[in-house]
């Protein structure tokens, strides 16, 4: 689903550490709620054109509506384990290529969260799928348009749970662990390139996420996800950090 953005309402020119996405093509998925929705939001604003994706037709058209009043925006409802040809196609053929990708779309698995011992071997995969396999499979889809440009960045957004060990997030961890070394590899690969491969730690915010993970926990004093997507913006912006891992709480340091 594209949507045009308005003539009338075209921005102005601005400083120039927003214009930094102006003109560029951005795919965030997951972009329906939580952190997806804050970056694809952020990202419009300063100009980028958009293609998101996620699983809730409704919602994603909510946000993609918002989107359009600064920017044009491709809406797919689709699940990226199953979409992600047909979301890199629709963004190809709307605006050329892609050079931001946010992997930002993830699946817990069953709620609440059960241990290693009882997580069914399906869900496991389905997590695996989704977490892990579309990933990689939406970065294959857009490197070639950024090898002939010479720049891009992939964004894979991970998780604590990928590093330290938490009863019941086993499942969710070991797919966020894998991304961070596939992340890794990729870069080693990519090296010279022009292409950066950034892992994201988002941290605890406060989500539907979250809380499908701990229902009944009061989640109130965590961080929101739009503070947390202005930190991953201004990382983003900024050309001397290359490939790397960063946390969400250390971004401040790491953007000059």
């Amino acid at each position: 689903m594209l949507y045009a953005r308005p003539a009338s309402r075209r921005a102005p020119a601005c400083h120039t550490v927003l214009m930094e996405f102006k003109g560029k093509t951005a795919l965030v998925t997951g972009a329906s709620r939580g952190l997806g929705f804050e970056l694809a939001q952020l990202l419009a604003q300063r100009g980028a054109n958009l293609v998101i994706a996620a699983r809730h037709k409704a919602a994603l058209e909510a946000v993609a509506a918002r989107c359009s009043r600064h920017t044009d925006v491709v809406a797919l409802a689709l699940d990226v384990s199953e979409g992600a040809e047909a979301i890199v196609d629709a963004g190809c053929r709307r605006f050329g290529g892609i050079d931001l990708l946010v992997n930002n779309a993830s699946e817990l698995g069953p709620s609440p969260m059960p241990p290693l011992a009882s997580l069914p071997w399906r869900s496991l995969e389905h997590i695996l799928r989704v977490n892990v396999t579309a990933p990689l499979h939406l970065t294959q889809l857009v490197l070639p348009s950024m090898r002939r440009n010479g720049a891009g960045t992939i964004v894979n957004v991970s998780s604590d749970a990928g590093v330290n060990a938490y009863p019941g997030w086993g499942g969710y961890g070991a797919s966020k662990a894998a991304l961070e070394h596939i992340s890794r590899t990729l870069s080693a690969e990519l090296e010279a390139t022009g292409i950066r491969v950034i892992v994201v730690d988002p941290g605890d915010m406060d989500t539907q996420m979250h809380r499908d993970a701990e229902p009944g926990v009061d989640l109130s004093h965590l961080a929101e996800p739009r503070t947390v997507a202005a930190a991953i913006l201004r990382l983003l912006e900024d050309d001397s950090i290359q490939s790397g891992r960063f946390e969400a709480q250390n971004l401040a340091n790491a953007v000059h």
